[in-house]
């Protein structure tokens, strides 16, 4: 990166689940508007029975649909069961063109998993882009990470409560 490059703007979440790796990415991926929060601060449709979900596999997407029809959030860019989700990530005030990028880590630790959610690629998008909601940089990340800690909370929690083991 060259002096005149933008700083790498990233939004970083950790947590442990105590599921295996391969079943934590299924939960992420296969039952997503369980766990997706609702209401406008989660989901870009007013309607509270939109639903959210992957379409899986590499080139796949992430869809929110509605009775108004599916808003594509995203293109999976790598899809790799129990190891890695990376995807495009975009909001409904975004410009044709502008994206984000999802990356979830899915990392075998004792007792179960640990996972590392990076939302980066923010630099792309200008300074007084409406997402960033008139906010500094880093207040900004730091609201970015808070939101997808509050997004990965019932995942973890629908995880846990319904696929631990015995």
């Amino acid at each position: 990166m060259s002096a005149a490059d933008p700083q790498p703007q990233v939004a970083r979440v950790t947590t442990f689940i105590r599921v295996a790796p391969d079943v934590a990415f299924t939960v992420f991926t296969e039952e997503t508007d369980l766990w997706w929060r609702r209401g406008v601060r989660f989901r870009g449709s007013a309607s509270p029975r939109s639903v959210v979900r992957f379409e899986g596999g590499a080139g796949g997407r992430l869809v929110e649909e509605d009775a108004e029809g599916a808003f594509e959030i995203g293109r999976v860019l790598q899809w790799e069961p129990g190891a890695r989700l990376r995807f495009e990530w975009r909001g409904r005030n975004f410009a044709p063109g502008e994206k984000t990028e999802v990356d979830v880590r899915f990392e075998q630790a004792p007792g179960g998993t640990r996972v590392v959610l990076e939302h980066k690629g923010w630099e792309a998008l200008r300074p007084d882009h409406p997402v960033r909601h008139a906010r500094p940089v880093s207040e900004f990340l730091a609201m970015m990470g808070l939101w997808w800690a509050d997004q990965t909370t019932p995942w973890r929690l629908n995880a846990e409560r319904n696929h631990v083991r015995p």
